[in-house]
């Protein structure tokens, strides 16, 4: 029973609020500065993906990633500025 709950814990922890996101107990989760900035989709990503470069795997693909979300919003704004 035990070991059941402690799996469903850790499940928990690595769907909810996983480390590499900064976990539960940090303050500056990406999701929670993404939410309290109202960043939305692009640039929440552009966020999540600067705040977690390297934690999880490679840190300039991290860091591409976090740029290709940035022009996107970019163009998306000059786009709308036309």
């Amino acid at each position: 029973m035990a070991d059941e709950l402690t799996r469903r814990t850790e499940l928990s922890e690595a769907v909810d609020h996983p480390a590499h996101y900064g976990g539960a107990e940090n303050p500056y989760e990406a999701i929670k500065v993404i939410d309290a900035w109202c960043l939305g989709f692009c640039l929440g990503n552009t966020v999540k993906y600067i705040a977690r470069a390297g934690k999880k795997g490679n840190a300039i693909e991290d860091l591409k990633k976090a740029r290709w979300y940035l022009d996107h919003e970019i163009a998306k704004m000059e786009a709308t500025r036309g």
